[in-house]
């Protein structure tokens, strides 16, 4: 028999707004609500989207050498993140491969950590395998996490607390909204400007509700968050990125701290550096990951085979939908690296025909984040 599936503190809501609820990693989550997803995908782009990623794992490491652990498990400069401020980075294991990507937040006495749903129980183990001795792992059971996306999140936020205006792309502090404390970043995976706002679960609901009281605010489901990331370059963990997948292969060379490259301060120490190190030192991979356009308007999707001119199979989409945004198919997908050269065109597969997709750069949309005025 199948696992009961949780629920986040946010459920009754999303059941009351009419949410087509879906499992999504152990989580009873909504994929959509009554405006459909290429509506709530545009109106995010246009105006604020509300999401629920509650079932996301947020967690606490403390102690003096937490900063110096968790260097020890990715490929990032943990130890002079700034207070205030959050990085990507992502852990990796002894072939060079990607266990889960995840956000770290210097909060001063202690690094927040956020890491994905579907790998939350083995991410936990993983840094519990790896405390050093004063380093206490806390794992957060009491708290939700929104995400207020699109260029006027900053103007709806402002209004429970203006300081919010004074924060640019990755910075983060704990702020008061609505007389409570919360986690706030300003950051995303839609590629707007935006907000992430881990608020005590008691609070959640009353949070959510004054922020769709703007008429500028539509909660946004599962389905819209995908074609919104993917349209921004963003990569989705067990599609795009996985354990047999190096960050070299998967083009995530600025997510590698120069600090932690060959003839850095504090060069390899990570899991899987000899192999990680290496690639990057002599650009020797099979594949990349690239991003593709379709030349019809007929979407190609996740697990369609990739062929060259020559009729051979060069590759698979990992990530593909029809951007909203753009009116037209785009994806991801890994192929041989003599064929990830821009402009390659290639061909895939979708019921035993072959539509033509162009090797385009990324993001197929231009990111927005806001960096200051």
């Amino acid at each position: 028999m199948s696992q009961p599936l949780f629920h986040t503190p946010l459920y009754d809501l999303h059941v009351n707004m009419g949410a087509k609820m879906v499992p999504f990693a152990g989580y009873d989550m909504p994929v959509q609500y009554a405006l459909g997803v290429k509506k709530e995908h545009l109106h995010c782009r246009d105006a604020a989207g509300l999401f629920d990623v509650s079932h996301m794992g947020q967690l606490r490491l403390r102690g003096e050498n937490a900063a110096k652990m968790l260097e020890m498990l990715v490929p990032v400069d943990i130890i002079d993140l700034p207070i205030g401020k959050q990085r990507y980075a992502f852990f990796t294991n002894e072939v060079g491969g990607i266990e889960d990507d995840l956000m770290v937040t210097n909060f001063g006495d202690h690094l927040f950590i956020v890491v994905n749903a579907a790998c939350k129980t083995e991410d936990i183990a993983h840094l519990q395998a790896h405390l050093l001795a004063d380093v206490e792992l806390e794992v957060i059971e009491d708290r939700a996490l929104l995400a207020l996306q699109g260029p006027k999140a900053a103007e709806v936020l402002a209004k429970l607390n203006p300081q919010v205006r004074e924060m640019v792309f990755m910075d983060a502090a704990r702020l008061e909204l609505l007389g409570q404390e919360c986690y706030v970043s300003r950051s995303g995976y839609t590629g707007e400007d935006g907000f992430e706002i881990s608020v005590p679960n008691s609070h959640a609901v009353a949070l959510a509700t004054a922020l769709l009281e703007d008429d500028n605010v539509e909660w946004i489901g599962l389905g819209a968050r995908d074609s919104l990331r993917l349209e921004c370059g963003l990569c989705l963990y067990g599609h795009d990125l996985d354990k047999s997948t190096t960050p070299v292969e998967a083009s995530l060379l600025w997510g590698i701290s120069k600090v932690r490259r060959t003839g850095g301060d504090r060069a390899g120490g990570f899991i899987g550096a000899d192999v990680i190190l290496t690639q990057m030192e002599t650009k020797a991979v099979d594949r990349k990951r690239v991003g593709l356009m379709g030349q019809t308007k007929a979407p190609v999707r996740e697990g369609s085979p990739l062929f060259d001119a020559d009729n051979h199979q060069v590759g698979i989409v990992t990530s593909g939908t029809f951007g909203p945004s753009i009116a037209m198919p785009v994806a991801m997908a890994y192929v041989t690296t003599s064929c990830s050269q821009l402009d390659t065109v290639l061909f895939a597969e979708v019921r035993s025909k072959r539509l033509p997709m162009t090797v385009t750069k990324m993001p197929f949309v231009a990111q927005r984040y806001f960096r200051g005025e």
